[in-house]
């Protein structure tokens, strides 16, 4: 068999890259097509709804729901302030008045004769989208967002956690072995992206959070540090959205793993330079990778982005083991056997032959690896 299909992990100091930003709800777009925009750089912003809270007025003042109206002193769609007077009785003679005023800031939601209720809401929230990359605006979705393109040196990582975050690269490992410790990291480390080695603990993770590091770039990584640092396991919905004070992005995957050489190389290359990091990760329907991006210097004319492929295994293609009993090898295809071969669950599968960096030459299920795509 010439090729097979697997699942692909890009790592690459040049490609052509191709990000959508879009509002969670309709807003306004900052920029327009051919605008270059920075990492920071504000594209898209909206508000978002804030909660209701439903008052009843009419049990409030004493009256019939179906009276309420004529106590009002504000009306549906109004901003309102804390303390602002919304309701209130005409009492006895000018005395023995009933009133109901504003809780907090908002606007008036709705009033219900039928239910003598008055739906406040609280303030709209207001949400930013930046550009994340730095690159050219392509495309401007009306209300919605953006799309920007660039030519980037890019690393996708095994798993992430926290959003998106931008700073220069730091290296802290010397070599890809090295595990990571609280003394190697201090003040210097301050709005950096840090890069480790093999793997980096719970107390230095902590240290870099203490520092002001913005992300933390590792091989591997203990689950019980991450059960430790989060206060509950991590499970298969989508990370991206913890706060933790820190964006960390796993290359390799969990434990002390070597980080694979190209990618340690290639951060080392590029230290100092502006990185962008997310660390949004999801395994099911729809896979998302956390990301490291460093712009490159672009012509507009280089723009045109590749139309995603699936990853293939061929003689020669550089793949990662993502299962035990060597999950987190690296090594190369040096073979594609046409026949089935019968693991140790009795089950015949497709295997290839893959010859790894510290020169053992393993028989692996096609299924146990994922394509390292340059």
């Amino acid at each position: 068999m010439a090729q097979a299909y697997s699942a692909g992990l890009t790592v690459t100091d040049n490609i052509i890259l191709r990000k959508e930003r879009i509002l969670p709800l309709k807003g306004t777009v900052k920029v327009k097509v051919g605008d270059k925009v920075k990492a920071n750089d504000l594209v898209a912003e909206t508000l978002l709804p804030g909660k209701v809270l439903p008052l009843n007025l009419a049990n409030k003042l004493g009256v019939q729901a179906s009276l309420i109206n004529d106590y009002l002193k504000i009306k549906p769609g109004d901003f309102i302030k804390k303390g602002q007077l919304l309701a209130e009785t005409k009492g006895f003679l000018g005395f023995f008045k009933s009133s109901v005023k504003s809780p907090f800031d908002g606007e008036v939601e709705s009033v219900s004769v039928h239910t003598g209720q008055m739906l406040l809401r609280e303030p709209r929230i207001p949400v930013q989208i930046k550009a994340f990359i730095d690159g050219l605006v392509v495309e401007v979705i009306p209300e919605e967002g953006v799309v920007i393109e660039n030519k980037s040196a890019y690393i996708q990582g095994i798993f992430g956690l926290a959003g998106e975050v931008t700073g220069k690269l730091k290296m802290i490992a010397k070599d890809p072995n090295e595990v990571v410790s609280a003394d190697q990291i201090d003040d210097s480390c301050k709005d950096r992206i840090i890069v480790a080695g093999s793997m980096i603990d719970l107390k230095a993770i902590e240290k870099a959070v203490k520092v002001g590091a913005k992300a933390i770039l590792t091989g591997g990584i203990d689950d019980q540090d991450l059960k430790k640092l989060l206060g509950y396991d991590i499970g298969v919905a989508i990370t991206g959205h913890e706060k933790i004070g820190i964006t960390i992005v796993v290359t390799e995957g969990f434990g002390k793993i070597k980080m694979a050489n190209k990618t340690f190389d290639l951060l080392k290359k590029f230290e100092g330079k502006e990185a962008s990091v997310h660390g949004k990760t999801q395994i099911r329907a729809g896979v998302m990778r956390p990301e490291i991006i460093i712009p490159l210097p672009f012509d507009e004319k280089e723009l045109i982005a590749k139309k995603p492929e699936m990853a293939t295994l061929e003689i020669g293609t550089t793949i990662r083991v993502i299962r035990q009993p060597n999950f987190g090898k690296i090594g190369k295809v040096v073979g594609l056997p046409e026949k089935l071969y019968k693991v140790q669950s009795e089950t015949l599968v497709r295997v290839l032959e893959a010859k790894l960096e510290d020169g053992q030459t393993l028989i692996i299920p096609r299924a146990n690896v994922e394509v390292i795509e340059e």
